[in-house]
């Protein structure tokens, strides 16, 4: 049996296009899609070989001990505040820090557990406060009884993909590749220098292509060269003249016998 490629995330992550990407091009390697907490992301990239908690590569929420990890930031999430359905925050649509001085903030944050946020979330509903997240894990924990708006000057936070750098491997490189929205055709490394691809930048037949400096050259000399290249088409011309000389010695001819 196959072992699986375990990819964990955090709670506000959204797997399901890169998983789509990874079943059609990796069709013989199953994806296993592993939730994690914020308090174990690190430790499920970097436990022991084996380990049934242990994660090839991971969505992570930042800030995280980088020691030891490859780790690539992917996008930031917007901070919003979640209020009770009928508080004021209802008329306006967005707010800023200084909106919600002598207001009592719940010490709930995104890198507690689903469980906590939960509650902090039924505790906001109930007029107990409000609560600060990541727009992600405000529309994760949703309900009808409360709303979330953009606090705009707050501090976003920032999901990242990582892994344990000793241990990259293809699979790792394909996944990352795919987060990072590389085509199936593409190739993992650009040719630069010495490993550009075969014929890059040249024409057919390896002359130098109109973008060389060969091929900006014009001119009488350009002109010699592309007629020593031709000479078929020398002889073509050479032949048509000679044609069109014969028609008109006969259109002469034809004249002088009807008269």
């Amino acid at each position: 049996m196959t072992t699986p490629f375990r990819v964990g995330y955090v709670p506000g992550v959204t797997l399901t296009k890169w998983v789509r990407i990874w079943n059609e091009r990796m069709p013989d390697r199953p994806l296993e899609i592993v939730r994690i907490t914020p308090s174990t992301q690190v430790a499920a990239l970097t436990g022991p070989a084996g380990d049934v908690t242990r994660v090839d590569v991971s969505f992570v929420r930042l800030p995280v001990d980088r020691t030891g990890l490859s780790v690539i930031p992917l996008y930031t999430e917007a901070p919003v505040v979640i209020a009770p359905k009928d508080s004021v925050l209802a008329d306006v649509e967005s707010v800023e820090l200084s909106d919600l001085a002598g207001e009592t903030l719940l010490p709930v944050t995104a890198s507690h557990t689903d469980r906590e946020i939960e509650d902090a979330v039924e505790l906001v509903a109930a007029g107990g406060g409000l609560l600060q997240l990541p727009q992600s894990l405000a529309r994760l924990h949703s309900r009808r009884d409360v709303l979330h708006r953009p606090v705009t000057d707050a501090d976003p936070t920032e999901i990242a993909l990582a892994w344990f750098a000793d241990d990259t491997t293809p699979e790792i490189e394909e996944f990352v590749g795919i987060v990072r929205g590389r085509t199936a055709r593409s190739s993992r490394t650009s040719p630069t220098g010495d490993q550009a691809q075969p014929g890059a930048g040249t024409g057919e037949g390896g002359r130098e292509s109109s973008g060389g400096k060969t091929g900006a050259r014009s001119g009488p000399r350009d002109g010699r060269k592309a007629g020593q290249s031709d000479g078929g088409a020398r002889d073509r011309a050479r032949g048509d003249a000679r044609k069109r000389a014969q028609a008109k010695a006969g259109r002469k001819g034809g004249k002088g016998k009807r008269r």
